[in-house]
C-alpha cells in the first residue's frame, strides 16, 4: 500500500511538472506579445474582502502569492510532517544523505550569488533565490527516463527537496519579513495555542482546524510575517496518528485531497501569474548582469556542486553510504536536475524585490538557470542510467 501511495505521488508530481511547463510557456506567449496589456491587467486587478473594520486589498498577484500559495504552503507542511513522523527523514541514518545534499545544495548557491552581486544592496537580498528546488520539475524530467530510474534515486531526490523545503521555510520566516504588527502577533499566537489544544484534546474534524487557520492566515498576514508560513504551522497540528469517524488520519485525507488542486491548479496558476518574463529586446549585456547571471550560475553550477560535494564528503567521511541501486553518476545527474530552481526560487525572488519598486531581471536568472539544470540533467541521466528497467523493487 505504501508502495502503491509513493508511485501515486510520484506520477502526480511529474504530471504536475508538464503543466508548469505549459504554464511558463503561455505566461512567455503573453508578456512577449500585443498581449501584455492584458496580462498585466489581469495580475493588476485589484480584489478585496471587508468583514467590519477588517479588510484585505490587494492586485490578484498577490492574492495568488499570498493566498493559493498558503494552501500550497499547507500541503508541503503535511508531507513534512508525515515524513519526520513516519516517512524516509523518521530514520537519522536516511536522513544524512539528503540532508547533506540539501545543506550544499542551499549554501553554495547562496555563495556564487553573493560573489557576483557583492556591493549592490538591493541586488544582495535575493541571495536565497538560487538556493530552492522544484521538485515538480525535476520528477517531470525524471519520469521522461521512465522505468530507468532506481527508486532509491527518486527517494534521494524527494528527500532532499522536502529537507531543502524546511530551509527555504526557515530562510523566509527570518530574512524576508516587512514590518512586525504585535496587535497582529498576539492574534497569530492565540491562534497558534488554540491549534495546539484541538490537537491536544484528540479532535479529528478537519473543520475546526481550517477555520482557526484562516483566522490564523490573516493574522500572519497582517502581522508582517509573509502569510504562506501559516499553511506549515496549521499543518503541523492537523492529527496524523489519529482516526476519525471514516477511519482515515485528518492528515493524511488533507493531503490527498489536496494534492490535485495544487498540482493540477494552484501551481500552474502561480507559474503563469510569476514566469511572465519579457524577453523583446533581450541582449547578452542585460544577461550578464550581475543578478541574473548570479542566479543562473547559482542554480546550475552551485547546486550541482553543492549537492554532489557534500553528498560525496558525508559518504567519504563514513557518515553515510550511497545506496547500491546507484552509482555516482547517477547521483552527480540529479544533483543537476536540483538546480530546477522555478516555483520556490521565483516565489523567494517576489519576496526580496517586492519592496525595491525596480524592475529586477531575477526571472529571467531563474528561468536560465532551470532550463540549462534540466537538459544538462537530463542528457547526462540518459547517458549513464541503465538502458533496461532499473529494480523497482528496492
Amino acid at each position: 500500500m505504501i508502495q502503491s501511495m509513493i508511485k501515486d505521488f510520484l506520477k502526480l508530481e511529474s504530471a504536475s511538472g508538464i503543466l508548469l511547463i505549459l504554464a511558463t510557456a503561455v505566461a512567455l506567449v503573453f508578456a512577449n506579445t500585443p498581449l501584455d496589456q492584458y496580462y498585466e491587467l489581469f495580475l493588476s486587478t485589484q480584489m478585496g474582502v471587508h468583514i467590519g473594520a477588517l479588510a484585505i486589498n490587494k492586485p490578484l498577484l498577490l492574492w495568488i502569492n499570498d493566498g493559493l500559495m498558503a494552501v500550497f504552503f499547507f500541503l508541503i507542511g503535511l508531507e513534512l510532517k508525515r515524513e519526520l513522523v513516519e516517512g524516509e527523514l523518521s530514520d537519522p541514518k536516511q536522513i544524512i544523505l539528503p540532508a547533506a545534499g540539501a545543506v550544499g545544495g542551499m549554501l553554495v548557491p547562496a555563495l556564487i550569488y553573493v560573489f557576483f552581486n557583492w556591493g549592490d544592496e538591493q541586488a544582495i537580498t535575493g541571495w536565497a533565490i538560487p538556493a530552492a528546488t522544484d521538485i515538480a520539475f525535476a520528477l517531470g524530467i525524471l519520469a521522461m527516463l521512465g522505468s530507468r530510474v532506481p527508486v532509491a534515486l527518486k527517494v534521494f531526490l524527494v528527500s532532499l527537496a522536502i529537507i531543502d523545503d524546511i530551509g527555504a521555510i526557515i530562510i523566509i520566516a527570518i530574512f524576508y519579513t516587512s514590518d512586525l504588527s504585535i496587535e497582529s502577533l498576539v492574534v497569530a499566537g492565540l491562534s497558534i495555542a488554540f491549534l495546539a489544544v484541538l490537537n491536544k484534546r484528540g479532535v479529528v474534524k478537519i473543520a475546526p482546524y481550517l477555520l482557526v487557520g484562516l483566522v490564523l492566515w490573516v493574522s500572519v498576514l497582517k502581522s508582517g510575517v509573509h502569510a504562506t508560513l501559516a499553511g506549515v504551522v496549521l499543518a503541523f497540528f492537523i492529527p496524523l496518528k489519529l482516526k476519525n469517524e471514516h477511519g482515515e488520519s485528518p492528515a493524511r485525507q488533507l493531503e490527498h485531497d489536496l494534492h490535485s488542486s495544487v498540482a493540477f491548479v494552484i501551481v500552474p496558476i502561480f507559474a503563469f501569474a510569476n514566469a511572465g518574463v519579457d524577453l523583446r529586446g533581450m541582449s547578452l549585456e542585460r544577461f550578464l548582469d550581475p543578478l541574473p547571471i548570479g542566479i543562473a550560475m547559482g542554480l546550475f553550477l552551485g547546486k550541482q556542486l553543492g549537492v554532489f560535494g557534500f553528498a560525496w564528503l558525508v559518504i567519504k567521511l563514513g557518515l553515510a553510504k550511497l545506496p547500491s541501486s546507484i552509482n555516482w553518476a547517477q547521483l552527480y545527474g540529479v544533483a543537476i536536475l536540483c538546480g530546477i530552481g522555478f516555483t520556490m526560487s521565483l516565489f523567494i525572488g517576489s519576496l526580496a524585490f517586492e519592496q525595491t519598486g525596480e524592475s529586477m531581471d531575477d526571472r529571467l536568472g531563474i528561468l536560465f538557470g532551470s532550463l540549462l539544470s534540466s537538459v544538462v540533467g537530463f542528457l547526462l541521466l540518459h547517458k549513464v542510467l541503465p538502458k533496461a528497467p532499473a529494480n523497482t523493487s528496492e
